[in-house]
């Protein structure tokens, strides 16, 4: 695909003359969008709200309270916790400082936070009390010189922590002036582990701030005025698209974040019905629990005007469903931690394809190549693995020099970012996510794409989740098996399933096991974890 050019109506009072994401840093974009929405609503969070003068002041006393006790530019810092007003100070004051956020997830035991101190050679953490008593655990073990806690539930810490609110009690709220370029790297974006040991994708100021302005761009012609858009904030603000979707895309467009710390259905409800927010970036499973909670309609659910869903395969069905009943308009996406994370969208105007990732976004060039060597371009239609150029890729993994090369490699004389997803592009440039490469299972010979019988299995009117996974088979290596939850008040067979499914694929693609679950296994952001599924396989056996 050729590069696209840029669409040149950036949001007023965000936009000045000649903004160039190579050079401006992801907290002067904050500065800016105070200077001119200062006291527009940046935050809600359980009935109380911070204004955009008030987050920005914030910010500064919390870098200069990390210049207090040493931080120097390039130093890593960090920051484990859910969705908090606090979180997000940290976050923009660790890199006003000129540190980088090493984004942890608050979920993560003891030996992961021991592996991500260590790897990325922290000299400070952010937490809340709550959290503490894992960290306090392994800190010997670790590079970490100060820990700075923050009040949540209002837990007891012991001495060797720092109190996060008494530390910007005691900072000054200036501007602590530290030169941050678009080079400079802002965030230690660590995988999530699937494809071996965690690594931290180095993301910089230039990458966060370009894919930002291209999140922003790609949603304008919803036509909302700067400082009138409300985000439900419920994906993880530690995970990369949480944070450019929701934190980020806020601050450029001056929108206000609706924190929750968690995707409670319940609270989630009250939460749409309390706020009315006008977008929500989600994954698919959190559709699905929308669409299938009772009396949703009463809850104000209509208020939304656009979802943006990834992180996984939207199924079709979920889409026409949520859509017919809600009203809102449902853009699937793709993106991963290596490009900050986005890459492609569907258009909000236009032509939709549901089913696939849409189209690149500005200023990002993709290419299918063959999964065999990486070097030779397929046709049009032909299954292959996406690589992806473009402001948003990342420099590299941290201290991880053989494992950049294999996901950084030239291709006609460029460097290009291997994503190890396969997909396919048709006629008209939409592109389709088929699966991992390694998610990928061989039956009797034939390659079976997981999405294709998921999409299938969605189709059944009783299945409200499903998953498939490639499980050991003596005679045909691989089989396909299915893990499927059932709609309440509904009942399905596996011999039903069976049929339906060969309704609509080959047989070769057919379940030939099916396991029904109460709940599947999800991550933090609410991904169903195929790996986790066959990994209990392989203990079966």
């Amino acid at each position: 695909m050729t590069t696209r050019p840029w669409l040149s109506h950036y949001p007023e009072g965000v936009r000045s003359s000649g903004l160039d994401y190579q050079n401006v840093s992801l907290f002067s974009v904050l500065d800016r969008t105070a200077a001119a929405y200062g006291e527009k609503n940046a935050i809600y969070f359980y009935g109380r709200r911070l204004t955009y003068r008030q987050l920005a002041g914030a910010v500064n006393k919390f870098a200069n309270a990390l210049i207090a006790v040493g931080l120097k530019k390039g130093d890593r810092v960090v920051l484990m916790s859910p969705n908090t007003p606090q979180y997000v100070i940290a976050f923009f004051g660790i890199m006003k400082a000129g540190g980088i956020v090493v984004q942890a997830n608050p979920l993560y035991v003891e030996d992961e936070i021991e592996y991500l101190c260590n790897n990325s050679g922290a000299m400070a953490l952010v937490v809340p009390d709550l959290l503490y008593p894992r960290v306090a655990n392994v800190r010997a073990k670790t590079p970490l010189r100060h820990v700075f806690v923050f009040k949540l539930k209002g837990d007891p810490v012991d001495a060797a922590a720092s109190s996060f609110e008494a530390a910007m009690e005691a900072a000054p709220h200036t501007d602590p002036g530290v030169a941050v370029t678009g080079d400079d790297v802002a965030v230690l974006q660590y995988t999530g582990g699937t494809t071996g040991v965690s690594k931290g994708a180095m993301l910089t100021h230039k990458n966060l701030v370009a894919n930002a302005l291209q999140v922003t761009e790609w949603f304008l012609p919803l036509g909302t005025p700067a400082g009138e858009e409300r985000i439900l904030t419920v994906l993880p603000l530690f995970h990369v698209y949480g944070m450019t979707c929701c934190m980020t895309n806020a601050i450029f467009n001056a929108s206000e974040m609706i924190l929750l710390p968690k995707f409670d259905l319940p609270e989630v409800m009250q939460t749409i019905k309390a706020t009315q927010p006008t977008a929500f970036p989600g994954v698919p499973t959190m559709y699905v629990a929308v669409n299938a909670y009772p009396g949703a309609e009463e809850y104000g659910v209509g208020s939304i005007r656009t979802c943006f869903s990834g992180g996984a395969a939207m199924p079709v069905e979920v889409m026409k469903q949520f859509e017919k009943r809600f009203g809102a308009v449902i853009v699937e996406g793709y993106g991963l931690s290596e490009a900050s994370p986005v890459t492609h969208c569907n258009p909000l105007v236009g032509l939709r394809k549901p089913g696939s990732i849409g189209v690149s976004y500005p200023d990002t060039d993709c290419r299918i190549v063959d999964v065999e060597t990486g070097t030779l371009e397929v046709a049009v239609g032909e299954p292959g693995e996406l690589i992806i150029r473009g402001p948003q890729v990342m420099q590299g993994y941290w201290n991880m020099p053989e494992e950049t090369k294999v996901a950084l490699r030239e291709f006609r004389g460029e460097n290009w970012l291997y994503t190890g997803d396969i997909a396919r592009m048709d006629e008209d440039g939409y592109f389709y996510i088929t699966d991992r490469k390694k998610d990928m299972i061989i039956v009797s010979g034939f390659n079976v794409y997981p999405r294709d019988v998921e999409e299938a299995l969605y189709r059944h009117p009783a299945v409200q989740e499903a998953v498939v996974a490639g499980v050991p088979d003596e005679y045909r290596i691989e089989t396909v098996k299915a893990y499927v939850v059932v709609k309440a008040g509904q009942s399905v067979t596996a011999e039903e399933l069976d049929a339906h499914c060969r309704q609509h694929l080959a047989a070769f693609k057919v379940p030939r096991l099916y396991e029904f679950r109460a709940l599947l296994p999800k991550s933090a952001v609410g991904k169903v974890l195929r790996r986790v599924l066959v990994a209990e396989e392989k203990q079966k056996r």
